[in-house]
């Protein structure tokens, strides 16, 4: 029988980046303070691990990961204001991405150890659980080699563009930051980036690839379910 692992959800809804980054860190320092305390005490009091599951929207937003370069946005602060857009330098892996309205933006904070994966695994499976997803929507997702994410026609050249951008910062196995997936995006916001720090390749949404706008709540409702799913997951309430 399959080990279920304990995942508080929340859907926040809209929210902004830095208040999200913020709660993200106490959830993130919460869950490695209860591992150093499980270390301490004897097995048999140890409890189960309450993992955490985030889903937000954000306002318009530019982040640049910890290997990024500042060359890859290509707007200034000015422009970015008239663009209503904000940009924060963060402590994840990756280089530069968008998030903003119409964009499933998920942030698990997760003990790898607990799960049993390695983190190349975890990002694996979090491509699984997206390309599990869009294939709900008759879109065939792939992986590229040496980036992370979820693209399309990756054998194709000129036309290879990534739907769902993945990146993440780990201590001692617990992670936080996670994926960003396009559904109603709007996509313009990405000119003004060289998206993930790649100059050949494109980024796409379901709603450009379908020809029509999703319902929101509905696409979150099967990635949800794909995640569960892919890490064995059991909901619980905090």
């Amino acid at each position: 029988m399959q080990v279920k692992h304990s995942v508080k959800f929340e859907d926040l809804g809209t929210g902004d980046y830095k208040k999200v980054w913020e709660y993200q860190e106490d959830l993130f320092n919460n869950l490695l303070a209860d591992k150093l305390r499980r270390r301490e005490i004897p097995e048999e009091n140890h409890g189960k691990v309450i993992h955490s599951l985030l889903f937000v929207e954000h306002p318009h937003v530019y982040t640049l990961g910890k290997s990024g370069s500042d060359n890859n946005l290509l707007i200034d602060q000015i422009q970015l204001q008239a663009r209503d857009a904000t940009f924060y330098r963060i402590d994840r892996g990756g280089d530069i991405t968008y998030h903003g309205p119409g964009q499933i933006v998920g942030y698990p904070i997760f003990d790898l150890e607990d799960f049993g994966i390695t983190l190349r695994e975890y990002i694996f499976m979090l491509e699984e659980a997206v390309i599990r997803t869009i294939a709900e929507f008759g879109i065939a997702g792939e992986r590229l080699d040496g980036a992370t994410g979820v693209w399309l026609d990756t054998a194709t050249g000129g036309l290879t563009r990534k739907i769902c951008a993945i990146g993440v910062r780990a201590s001692r196995h617990v992670t936080m930051h996670g994926f960003a997936f396009n559904v109603n995006t709007d996509l313009d916001y990405f000119n003004y980036i060289n998206p993930c720090g790649f100059i050949d390749k494109g980024v796409t949404s379901l709603q450009k690839e379908k020809g029509e706008g999703l319902d929101m709540d509905m696409v979150r409702g099967v990635l949800k379910g794909k995640l569960e799913g892919v890490f064995s997951i059991e909901w619980v309430k905090g």
